[in-house]
């Protein structure tokens, strides 16, 4: 069972006990978080495309960690002109534990199956 979540203008496929860096969203280490900008869902036979979102379907998370990713310089050069810019960037990030997928017909918290 998987759901494609909008979040941060980017897209992300998620299940159930995954854990996903996403773009910062508000919120304490250790708060639930609800993605309600579901664009697809599938339980394995069937898929659900929401045209663009599908309003019964919700993922349920847990913030894990707020932070910062690695540096990035951003390093703008023309040669000849005497013209040099360094940057750096620290990119915030979210780390959510998904917990449910919820929706109609389904149970109400699908959890991963561990092998």
């Amino acid at each position: 069972m998987y759901a494609v979540v909008h979040t941060g203008g980017k897209q992300y496929r998620v299940e159930a006990g995954d854990i996903f860096r996403f773009e910062k969203i508000p919120g304490d280490v250790g708060a639930a978080v609800s993605f309600d900008k579901v664009l697809m869902y599938s339980d394995g036979e069937n898929v659900k495309i929401g045209r663009p979102v599908l309003g019964d379907v919700a993922v349920r998370g847990c913030i894990m960690e707020q932070g910062k990713a690695k540096k990035i310089l951003v390093f703008k050069y023309k040669r000849r002109k005497r013209y040099r810019r360094k940057q750096g960037h620290r990119q915030p990030y979210t780390a959510v534990r998904i917990d449910s997928i919820e929706a109609p017909g389904s149970p109400a918290s699908a959890q991963k199956q561990e092998s």
